[in-house]
């Protein structure tokens, strides 16, 4: 019986519903190959609820926007170049969360309740990433190590600020997406006159690492200048003290000391021997 003709009747129903049930034969004999070669059969990566992936600009994009997550999703395709995880309920992000992305391009963390950032949050996205949003959550510092190696544009608005010399830092190191500087405003935790104030125009004016963990150095530095110079004046003064004391023991008159009287035995011996 070929392919294309009817299928006959079968006078045992039991067997005829074992037989339905078997796969189509091409897929049954795909996966005989797989198993006959020593393969695993490839399981679909199911996307998280409230997540799919989609192709955008010729670019394969994974959005998990309004999804309700309280972490970093697993199951996101390592070929993702954008990745959104806007509108949910992040509120860390962990040291390597991206590193299994490789050519990941643009991440968008914004509106999340994100309080704190891994010094590694941002690991093996050194050479890829493009684009970070984190605007409008509730970042009040953020380690400057999380964005070394980063060749990135950054929205960093919508948080409330410490404004600290962290903060002052980061933004040295990073371009700001056009049109959020303004919106880096100093929040409750920052200096008192700093709050409400936009920090930006602030970063070229103060120096906020003089002190603390960042400024360790320059503290450092200052003090042993301070040592040195203290030495240095002291220096100068012995010197000083002890040049004006040679000078005034030179203008001392010169004293005559008194002759000693000869004694009568030491005039007669010079007489004999004249």
């Amino acid at each position: 019986m070929s392919q294309l003709d009817p299928p006959r009747s079968c006078s045992t129903p039991g067997l005829c519903q074992s037989v339905a049930m078997l796969p189509p034969a091409g897929h049954l004999l795909s996966l005989l190959l797989v198993i006959g070669a020593g393969g695993t059969v490839p399981s679909p990566r199911l996307a998280p609820q409230g997540c799919y992936v989609a192709e955008e600009a010729g670019e394969r994009t994974f959005r998990c926007s309004r999804a309700g997550l309280r972490a970093v999703p697993t199951g996101i395709p390592n070929d993702t170049r954008k990745l959104y995880l806007d509108a949910n309920r992040l509120a860390s992000v962990p040291a390597g969360a991206f590193q299994h992305l490789p050519v990941l391009e643009e991440l968008d963390l914004s509106h999340n309740v994100l309080a704190h950032l891994s010094e590694a949050a941002f690991q093996g996205l050194a050479g890829t990433l493009r684009h970070l949003d984190l605007s409008a959550n509730r970042l009040a510092s953020v380690p400057v190590e999380a964005f070394v190696g980063l060749q990135i544009q950054v929205n960093l608005s919508a948080n409330p600020w410490r404004c600290d010399c962290a903060l002052q830092e980061v933004l040295r190191r990073v371009r700001l997406a056009p049109g959020t500087g303004t919106g880096i405003v100093c929040g409750p935790g920052a200096r008192s006159d700093l709050v409400g104030q936009e920090f930006l125009p602030r970063v070229g004016e103060e120096e906020l690492c003089g002190t603390g963990r960042d400024g360790a150095q320059h503290s450092t530095d200052v003090a042993l200048l301070v040592t040195m110079g203290g030495w240095l004046v002291l220096v100068v003064a012995y010197l000083a003290q002890y040049v004006w004391q040679n000078r005034d023991e030179t203008r001392r008159p010169l004293k005559w000391a008194p002759a000693l009287p000869v004694h009568s035995e030491d005039s007669s011996t010079l007489s004999t021997v004249v």
